[in-house]
This record gives C-alpha cells, sequence and structure tokens, in this order.
C-alpha cells in the first residue's frame, strides 16, 4: 500500500505543472445599482481555475463585496462557478454564474449571470466584471460591475 501512496504521489507531483491549475485571491472595488440606486462597494475574492485543455479553463470562485453606505452593514456573498477561455497569452475572458445574498439595499437572494476579462501583469493581474444579479419575488433585478487586482499562486 505504501509503495502505492508513493506512486500515486509522484504522478501528481510530476503532472501538476502540465495542468497548471492555479489560485488566486484579489481585492476589489465596483458598484452595484438596481431600479435608479446606486451603491459604491468593496470586497475580496478567492477562486481556483482548474486547465480544461490548452486553452480553456473552469474554476469556482467565492467572494464578499461589503456595500459601502453608512447605514448599511451587510455584506454580499457570492459563490461563483466560471468557464473561459485562455486569449493572448494567459489572459482569461469568462462567462460567470452563482448566487448571491443580497447585493444591494433593495435586492433579494438570487442567482447571477455575468461575463468578465482579466489580464496577467506577471505574477498579479486586473480584472473587470459585470454580473447581473436576478431577484426572487418580484423586486426589479440588479447589476453590479466590479474592478480588481489579485494575484495568481
Amino acid at each position: 500500500m505504501r509503495k502505492v501512496l508513493i506512486a500515486v504521489a509522484a504522478t501528481l507531483v510530476a503532472a501538476s505543472p502540465a495542468l497548471a491549475n492555479e489560485g488566486r485571491i484579489e481585492a476589489r472595488g465596483g458598484v452595484n445599482w438596481q431600479a435608479g440606486q446606486s451603491e459604491a462597494t468593496t470586497g475580496l475574492a478567492a477562486g481556483y481555475d482548474y486547465d480544461l485543455g490548452s486553452s480553456a479553463f473552469g474554476g469556482v470562485e467565492v467572494s464578499g463585496d461589503k456595500i459601502l453606505n453608512s447605514a448599511n452593514n451587510r455584506v454580499a456573498f457570492g459563490f461563483t462557478g466560471r468557464l473561459g477561455a485562455k486569449v493572448a497569452g494567459s489572459d482569461k475572458l469568462f462567462v460567470a454564474g452563482g448566487y448571491t445574498t443580497k447585493s444591494c439595499t433593495t435586492c433579494k437572494d438570487g442567482e447571477h449571470l455575468g461575463a468578465g476579462y482579466e489580464h496577467n501583469f506577471g505574477p498579479l493581474y486586473g480584472k473587470v466584471e459585470y454580473r447581473h444579479n436576478f431577484t426572487n419575488g418580484g423586486a426589479a433585478d440588479g447589476n453590479s460591475a466590479v474592478a480588481g487586482l489579485g494575484i495568481r499562486f
């Protein structure tokens, strides 16, 4: 059994560079808007991307964004899946979808869909992303746009 475990571990170590899977963490800021109201946000996101061949990837992300309204102590939490293409070397163009908890003052919990782009700056990356937040329960849908700076590891 010990020999099998050593062989499996050695195989995973040898295959990891070829897979080039990567974790990432970012700081970001942006704006949410809905029905004529807008609110600034700031937050953090962490995720992990998996290679799906030489030009595609899939990933997962969790995020927490604080609404910067002095009367509001709410943090919107997002749970997102990503699917995209590697473009211009190691830049990434992606679509995203998942679930967000109350992303603005009058929003309700609900699903979100969006798209974004990440551009590499060495070990750092810059990111822009748009999300459409669907509300469940009759309230108007919301939108959000964020820009972020992160590091991959």
